[in-house]
């Protein structure tokens, strides 16, 4: 987490948490709720403003840590901003082999490598990915470099799981909202 981040908390412990105001959906957008949003429904439909800005998607991104429950939420400085997700903690985006490389590279959204454990797909065909560092589902756009990985041999062959059952197997919950109740 962010220096400034830590400070704050440090500072104003006791910053009640909030629930329902931000979601990640499938293809790792950042989405603002607010109540007209929320009245509406729940996440992801509707999801909400698109938060466009890059450093403040950057700034997300960073500080983002999941509890002891399994519930993803962004430190705001000293208040945790608890995330629903439409479909895994994080998003994977691929980038293409370099230089001869059968092995696409594997960033987090905050810029960190990671190395695949296993695969898995759902019910719907979406591919999601057990690494080092966490579980997530694969971009649909880097669906073609994730195949070829596959195919040759570099990341295992998929296990097959139910959506449902993706959550609990992982350590996630996609709603922590239905837990603060």
């Amino acid at each position: 987490m962010d220096d400034i981040v830590k400070a704050a908390m440090a500072k104003w412990p006791q910053v009640p948490a909030c629930y329902n105001w931000l979601g990640l959906d499938a293809r790792g957008e950042w989405f603002m709720r607010d109540d007209p949003t929320q009245a509406a429904g729940p996440f992801p439909h509707p999801k909400g403003s698109q938060v466009l800005h890059v450093q403040l998607r950057a700034f997300i991104e960073r500080n983002c840590a999941s509890d002891e429950r399994g519930c993803w939420y962004f430190q705001n400085g000293p208040q945790r901003v608890f995330i629903e997700l439409e479909a895994a903690p994080r998003v994977w985006r691929l980038n293409a082999p370099i230089g001869g490389a059968v092995v696409p590279e594997l960033l987090s959204a905050a810029g960190e490598p990671a190395q695949v454990v296993a695969t898995w797909l759902d019910e719907h065909g979406r591919l999601f990915l057990d690494t080092n560092i966490g579980f997530g589902l694969v971009h649909t756009l880097d669906m073609g470099l994730a195949a070829d990985a596959i195919e040759t041999g570099a990341w295992p062959e998929p296990h097959e799981l139910a959506f449902a059952d993706m959550p609990a197997r992982f350590g996630y919950v996609l709603s922590p909202q239905a837990l603060a109740r």
